[in-house]
C-alpha cells in the first residue's frame, strides 16, 4: 500500500506541483485558511475534495462522529490556534449520511474500549431526536430517524464548540461566524443546517 501513495505522489507532483509550484512555495513558509472545518475521520468525505478547495484554504480537525468535545486537549489547541493565530473568519462542522459513529448510538459496543466513551458526545442528538419522533417502526421512518440525528449532531456540536469561551467572544465581536454543513454520500451535495 504505501507503494502505491509514493506513486500516487510522483503523480501529484507532475500533475499538480509542479504546475501550481509558485502557489505551492508560498505555503512553505505560511499559511492563511480562513475556514476550521471539524468532519468526519470517514475516508469517503474529504473536505478539501467535496468542497474543491485548494491546498492552504482550510484548517481541519476530523475525528469520528465530527465530534466538538467540551473536554478535549486535542481538540481544543486546534481550535485555539484557528481562532487565535490564523484568525479564521468561519468554523465549519460537517456531517455527513450514513456516519458509522452515528449509527454505533444503537448498537452494543460494550466490547470496544474506546468507542463508546467517544460517541456518547454525541447521545444528546440521538435523545433530542426520539423525544421528537417517536419509536421508528418502517423502515421509512428508520431512515428519517437516522438522518435526523445526523443532523442533530451536527447542530448539537454547534453548541458545544459554543461553550467555549473564545468562540463565543469572537462571535460577539463579530469576528467568527459558526456553522452547520451536511454532506450526502449518495448525491455529493453539500447543504446548509440552520
Amino acid at each position: 500500500m504505501i507503494e502505491t501513495f509514493i506513486e500516487g505522489n510522483k503523480i501529484f507532483q507532475e500533475q499538480d506541483f509542479e504546475r501550481k509550484k509558485e502557489r505551492y512555495m508560498q505555503l512553505t513558509t505560511q499559511q492563511h485558511p480562513t475556514v476550521l472545518w471539524i468532519g468526519c475521520s470517514d475516508s469517503r468525505v474529504n473536505a478539501e475534495r467535496i468542497t474543491h478547495c485548494r491546498a492552504g484554504e482550510l484548517f481541519t480537525h476530523r475525528n469520528i462522529g465530527n465530534i466538538v468535545p467540551t473536554h478535549d486537549w486535542n481538540f481544543a489547541t486546534v481550535l485555539e490556534y484557528a481562532v487565535k493565530h490564523l484568525k479564521v473568519k468561519d468554523i465549519v462542522i460537517c456531517g455527513h449520511s450514513d456516519c458509522g459513529a452515528l449509527n454505533a448510538l444503537d448498537v452494543d459496543m460494550s466490547k470496544d474500549a474506546y468507542i463508546p466513551q467517544w460517541i456518547n458526545n454525541a447521545r444528546e442528538a440521538q435523545i433530542r431526536v426520539d423525544a421528537r419522533l417517536g419509536e421508528a417502526k418502517t423502515p421509512e421512518e428508520k431512515a428519517i430517524r437516522k438522518k435526523e440525528i445526523e443532523y442533530e449532531n451536527v447542530r448539537l456540536q454547534m453548541e458545544h464548540l459554543r461553550s467555549y469561551p473564545l468562540v463565543s467572544l469572537a462571535e460577539e465581536k463579530g469576528c467568527l461566524q459558526v456553522h452547520g454543513l451536511y454532506y450526502d454520500l449518495k448525491t455529493g451535495a453539500l447543504s446548509k443546517i440552520a
